[in-house]
């Protein structure tokens, strides 16, 4: 069993703790899993539901997830491949704020939410030790690909949960 990743951002542990998995692909396929069947879970008529005036909707909530994830793997590509510049930070709500969801439907955001997070479990399977180790530069410090890899699985948990516990009572 290998121990976690050591080499992030403060702020990383919350979401690499959130990960059972010990093995990156094993986590990210078990997320996958997961998540998949708790967006088929949520009743359509929750899709555009905010607890509060606010916060984002459901579907704000799960298209903010793979956004992430698509951000993070492309972190996590361009470490490996070698890239020395420091990747810049975005902005979740302006990302929010600027994505057209009015022909998105619950069933796309989950067949989008897999097919992105697939991407990923392709890209980490074909990572070796040496490159999962790679450090680079992002806006509060240096990560290691691991450490993103363990990230995106964290945080579309993290996000999963909140949506269970806020939105669905």
């Amino acid at each position: 069993m290998k121990p976690k990743p050591a080499d992030h951002p403060p702020y990383y542990q919350y979401y690499i703790d959130l990960v059972d998995q010990q093995e990156i692909v094993d986590a990210l396929v078990e997320g996958k899993k997961w998540v998949s069947a708790f967006i088929k879970s949520i009743p359509d008529s929750k899709a555009e539901y905010a607890y509060s005036d606010k916060k984002w909707t459901v579907k704000q909530v799960l298209n903010h997830i793979i956004d992430t994830e698509r951000i993070l793997c492309y972190r996590a590509l361009c470490f490996a491949r070698g890239e020395k510049q420091i990747l810049p930070a975005f902005d979740e709500n302006t990302y929010v704020a600027n994505a057209n969801l009015k022909n998105t439907d619950l069933s796309l955001l989950c067949k989008e939410f897999v097919a992105v997070r697939e991407a990923s479990i392709l890209l980490f399977k074909q990572l070796g030790d040496k490159e999962l180790q790679i450090k680079g530069a992002i806006g509060p410090g240096d990560v290691t690909v691991l450490s993103i890899g363990y990230m995106m699985c964290g945080h579309a948990l993290h996000h999963a949960k909140v949506i269970q516990e806020r939105y669905l009572p």
